[in-house]
Parts: structure tokens; C-alpha cells; sequence
């Protein structure tokens, strides 16, 4: 039994002794290869070995860097995102002003004119005279015959209903309008006298066309508002536009007419003319659209 004990420690150690050698013999292998490396320079060697085992932390620690920025570059980037996307907070609009709405013609107001105009205006064949649109101081034509004519046609079919029609004033030069206007004014004042009386060279009776009517025996209506509560005034203002004649200055049109009213004062415009503002119910000035 002795020796068999022997002979396993000897193979044993056998064993571990050429295991040594070949260990020794392999890294003895390596250190050269290493050394050819570095052109067999043994510190060079040295320095490279150990520069090899610094490194490799190094690169691991940015490795482990390299996620933490990624994060920290995409933060910044969202944030950055999210900043530019924000909408930009936009003034609070301000309610528009409306331009005011110009102010309506007021035909109570006479024009700043240094002197009459040499032509009479006439719109769509009728002629035309208003606080806007005078005529020229030499304009006399006279009483117009068309006018008169009708006039007395309409005073034959009134008197067959019992009524004396009179046309108590008619065709006015300007030298009369001018006394007549200039006396109002010394009575009333210039104010109360343009609402009622004419400026000379702004008034309809130089026309020729224009007629004041009245009823025989009822001289105390002439020229008053009160001549169309009569039975005459009424049947005037109902039938004048069948001769060619309007009510010149309605009631409530002074700011388009320039004029009060005035229930006396008719106007010749021929029967077309005269029978669509009846039916319109409106003025001379808004027919002619003016």
C-alpha cells in the first residue's frame, strides 16, 4: 500500500510542475508579442499596460456620461420646443371707430357765394330755385304762360264746386323780392325772415312759375298756414297736381326744401311731374334727387 501512495504524489506533482511551465511559458509568449509591440521597449511596454488599465474606467465613465447629456440635450430641446410653441400672447384688440356719419344736408342754410350765378339751373328739364341753387340777377322772364294757363283751368273746375280760386302773387322780379325780403327783415330779423321769405336771386316767384293761391272772400287765410284748414286750401292741395301744380313747402320738409310750410305757395311743374310727387308724397328736391 506504501508505494502506490508514493506514486500518486509523484504523478501529482508532476502535473502541477509542467502546469507552471506552460502557464510560464504562455505568458512569457505575451510579454513578447507586448514587447514587439513597442518595438521592445520595455518602459514604453510599461507605460502602455498601464495606460491601457486607466483608460478603460475612463471609457466606461463616458459611456455612463453619454446617456446623462443625451438627457439632458433632449430636455433642453423640449423645453426649448415647448417654449417656441407657446403662442405669443397677441394685443386685445381694440373695438374699430366708426367714421361718424356725415351730417344731412341742411337746405335752411343759404351758401357763401360772393355773387348770383349767370344761369338759372335746371335738372331733367324743370327748372329749379332753392336756397341752393339761385337764380341770376337779371333772370326776368316774366309770368310763364303754361303756368297761368293751368292755373286757370284748375280755378274753372273749382268754382263748379263752389270755390273763387285767386293767385294773389305770382311772377316777382328781383328788384321786388329784394324790397320784400329786406322789410321782413327789418320786421322779424334776418333768422325769422330766411325761414319764411326769400333771399333775392333764391326766390321761386322769379321764376314766373310759381303761385300764390288764395280764395275770394277769404282774404284774412291769404298767405297763413290757416288757408289749408279751408275748404279751398283742401281742394287745392288734393287737386293741383292734376293741372301741373305742387304743394312747394310741405309740412315736416323744411331741412329739404329750406322753407316752413306753407299751404298758399304752389308750384308748376307740368302735370307728369306734378302727379308722381303727389302719389310719392314727396318733395320737388327729392324728385329731382337732389
Amino acid at each position: 500500500m506504501k508505494p502506490a501512495k508514493k506514486k500518486n504524489e509523484f504523478d501529482k506533482k508532476f502535473y502541477i510542475k509542467w502546469m507552471v511551465i506552460a502557464m510560464t511559458a504562455i505568458w512569457a509568449a505575451i510579454a513578447a508579442v507586448w514587447l514587439s509591440m513597442h518595438n521592445w521597449d520595455t518602459e514604453e511596454s510599461m507605460k502602455a499596460l498601464a495606460q491601457a488599465f486607466t483608460e478603460q474606467p475612463a471609457e466606461t465613465e463616458q459611456q455612463e456620461q453619454a446617456p446623462a447629456e443625451e438627457e439632458s440635450a433632449v430636455k433642453e430641446e423640449t423645453a426649448a420646443t415647448e417654449e417656441t410653441e407657446q403662442p405669443e400672447e397677441q394685443p386685445e384688440e381694440q373695438p374699430k371707430e366708426e367714421a361718424p356719419a356725415p351730417a344731412p344736408k341742411d337746405a335752411t342754410v343759404y351758401p357763401e357765394i360772393d355773387q348770383l350765378p349767370s344761369e338759372p339751373t335746371v335738372v331733367n328739364g324743370i327748372l329749379l330755385a332753392n336756397k341752393q341753387h339761385p337764380l341770376p340777377e337779371t333772370y326776368a322772364p316774366g309770368e310763364n304762360a303754361e303756368a297761368r294757363a293751368a292755373f286757370d283751368s284748375m280755378a274753372q273746375a273749382a268754382a263748379k264746386d263752389g270755390l273763387q280760386l285767386v293767385a294773389f302773387s305770382t311772377y316777382r322780379e328781383f328788384a321786388r323780392q329784394k324790397q320784400l325780403y329786406e322789410g321782413y327783415v327789418a320786421k322779424d330779423g334776418q333768422e325769422a325772415a330766411d325761414r319764411y321769405s326769400a333771399r333775392p336771386g333764391f326766390s321761386e316767384h322769379q321764376t314766373g312759375l310759381a303761385f300764390d293761391i288764395g280764395e275770394a272772400g277769404q282774404e284774412q287765410h291769404w298767405a297763413s298756414a290757416s288757408f289749408g284748414d279751408t275748404a279751398g286750401g283742401k281742394w287745392v292741395k288734393k287737386n293741383a297736381h292734376n293741372y301741373g301744380f305742387i304743394l312747394r313747402y310741405p309740412q315736416g320738409k323744411e331741412q329739404i326744401t329750406g322753407y316752413m310750410h306753407e299751404s298758399w305757395h304752389f308750384r308748376y311743374v307740368g302735370k307728369e311731374a306734378a302727379t308722381a310727387i303727389y302719389n310719392q308724397n314727396i318733395t320737388l328736391e327729392e324728385y329731382l334727387g337732389i
